[in-house]
């Protein structure tokens, strides 16, 4: 008898719960609380298991416990490296695959005014790039010299020029500075390696940030924490798209993730030219691809996002009379995180909310053809990733779970005649992660990959 294994997403808002059979193969039930940070994470893991407890008297012996945590404002990296769209790009892009946001980006030469913004930020980990291996280590050691001096109460991973790595071990030793050396995450000009680098993140996250956070004494009664939750769904959304042994995948798909603070949107495919005359140019793109952004959320962040759209804008969204009508409505989500809308119309004023956080993330995210005019003829250049032939888009997050609107609201994903540059999907078929076990079948397919895959096919809607 293999009992239940019991799988559990510590997030900002809520500690959510999802219990899966071993032995029926079956998800028995899912449950969330309000997650208890500030004072015992316990608290809310209690809250939630008692509701499941109550809820599913009969539900078995826990036997496995595996969790995974975005608390106390999750993992946050500041990235820097020597180029901006090469290194720093790549550094970002191993912060984003390891499930950081990325709250600082610096590129060439630190400066006093760039070391105090790190000093002042509220940041976990520092991934410092920079160079291709055998090409320029002078910026990478000036970097690292100036992070030395600055003797950050932080883990720094140094990820560049393998050429510079002894100088900067040196450096590094003669401090009490916590520093890693990795790979590489850009060893040759546009390719892109970051499994090195994202596995000791992973690693460290483990050991230290979530001790640091108070989230380490929930290990006694949930198992090891032991991934941040937006790599969990990346993890799952690969194993969704591949396939496990006889059990078939989906192929190339989308999850997009609209959450209080940030919309996170995952890519999972090569993404590469589907016409034969466009070349593509620019920095490798991962296979999993995940993209953060901090100004499109229904919550902490729905001033930013009103700012970013012009009142005409808001308007193919939202009927407003007044400017200010629309603006104290996104106040008020702001001052009241928890705040759930208790009218027809508030209810369609998140909707549009929604609606922008799909548009807009979908935007920055996929890949985008530029045309260029020459004496031959037009010349097709890509950069990004071209979504258009992805076959699934799956929706999660409290609005498009609490929602019968949510495929009107993923359709926003779609190409856009005002959008035709943009490498958008065409045809997908949407889907909705109503159970909200995405998180969970990332950490459930760790060690059962395939029953995983089975209930992840069962339960999206």
């Amino acid at each position: 008898m293999q009992g239940v294994h019991l799988l559990v997403d510590f997030g900002s808002t809520y500690t959510k719960l999802t219990a899966v059979s071993l032995d029926q193969e079956t998800i028995i039930g899912t449950a969330k609380a309000m997650t208890t940070v500030k004072t015992d994470v316990l608290e809310g893991f209690n809250n939630a298991l008692e509701q499941l407890q109550v809820s599913h008297p009969d539900m078995g012996e826990i036997t496995a416990v595996s969790a995974c945590s975005s608390a106390a404002g999750g993992l946050k990296m500041a990235a820097i490296g020597l180029v901006e769209e090469l290194t720093v790009e790549a550094a970002k892009r191993a912060c984003l695959g390891a499930g950081a946001l990325v709250e600082l980006v610096f590129s060439h030469h630190l400066t006093r005014k760039e070391i105090k913004q790190l000093k002042q930020a509220d940041i976990d980990i520092v991934l410092l790039a920079g160079g291709t291996d055998g090409g320029n280590k002078e910026c990478i050691v000036h970097n690292a010299k100036k992070l030395a001096e600055a003797k950050l109460n932080v883990p720094i991973i140094v990820a560049g020029n393998k050429d510079a790595s002894d100088e900067i071990e040196e450096l590094f030793m003669q401090t009490d500075q916590t520093f890693y050396s990795v790979d590489n995450v850009m060893p040759k000009l546009k390719k892109l390696q970051v499994d090195d680098a994202k596995r000791v993140i992973r690693q460290i996250f483990i050991t230290k940030i979530i001790e640091a956070k108070g989230i380490k004494k929930a290990e006694e009664k949930t198992g090891e924490i032991i991934m941040p939750t937006p790599e969990a769904v990346l993890v799952a959304a690969e194993l969704l798209a591949k396939g496990h042994e006889d059990e078939s995948g989906f192929g190339e798909l989308m999850v997009i993730d609209i959450g209080g603070a940030t919309t996170d949107v995952h890519t999972i495919g090569e993404g590469f030219p589907k016409r034969t005359e466009v070349i593509f140019k620019g920095l490798q793109e991962p296979f999993a691809k995940r993209t953060v952004e901090g100004d499109l959320g229904m919550r902490y962040s729905a001033n930013a996002l009103v700012s970013l759209v012009s009142p005409y804008e808001f308007k193919q969204y939202y009927t407003y009379e007044e400017e200010n009508d629309y603006k104290a409505a996104a106040q008020k989500r702001h001052d009241e995180v928890d705040y759930l809308p208790d009218s027809d119309q508030e209810r369609e004023f998140d909707k549009a909310l929604a609606r922008i956080c799909c548009d807009y993330s979908m935007s920055r995210h996929v890949g985008h053809v530029e045309v260029v005019y020459t004496p031959l003829g037009n010349m097709y250049y890509q950069t990004g990733k071209d979504l258009t032939d992805v076959k699934y888009v799956i929706g999660t997050g409290g609005v498009l779970i609490n929602t019968d609107d949510a495929k009107e609201i993923l359709k926003e994903v779609n190409q856009k005649s005002n959008k035709k540059l943009e490498l958008r999907p065409t045809k997908p078929t949407f889907l909705i992660d109503r159970k909200y076990i995405l998180s969970a079948m990332g950490l459930l397919g760790q060690k059962h990959p395939k029953l995983a895959l089975k209930l992840m096919k069962e339960y999206l809607e």
